[in-house]
């Protein structure tokens, strides 16, 4: 059985910066590509606070899971890029704010990226999906 692969693109998050949908579903699981502290408006990265660019992020993660019908309570992975890991405990405190019970399981790395200093992707599964044959 297969299911199509179809993209999710909203105008309350930015778009990205390269050729890939802001998510894509597949049956009962949507993979949002990476989501950093960019502007809605300009497509490019703020100019921000470590907490503000974390903030960011989430909003445009939260954005365009609510494009997809879901919420952060949806998400079953997560996978956290940050420029210096010293941001590490700032960043739990903030995440465990934002991402209810249960959390998701996580990846959590340092990465060299542009302009920005968190990028976060993510997996969220649809409890409403049926398994079954596709329609």
């Amino acid at each position: 059985m297969s299911y199509e692969k179809r993209p999710i693109i909203v105008d309350q998050a930015p778009r990205g910066r390269g050729p890939y949908p802001q998510a894509l579903r597949c049956g009962p699981f949507v993979f949002l590509s990476g989501q950093g502290p960019l502007s809605r408006e300009t497509n490019a990265p703020i100019d921000a606070s470590f907490a503000e660019q974390v903030e960011l992020t989430l909003d445009n993660v939260s954005a365009i899971l609510t494009g997809a019908g879901l919420s952060l309570q949806h998400v079953v992975k997560v996978t956290v890029y940050l420029t210096d890991l010293a941001w590490v405990g700032e960043f739990n405190a903030l995440y465990q704010k934002r991402m209810p019970e249960p959390r998701p399981a996580r990846t959590l790395v340092q990465a060299v990226l542009r302009g920005i200093d968190v990028e976060i992707d993510a997996i969220a599964m649809d409890p409403a999906f049926r398994w079954g044959p596709e329609p």
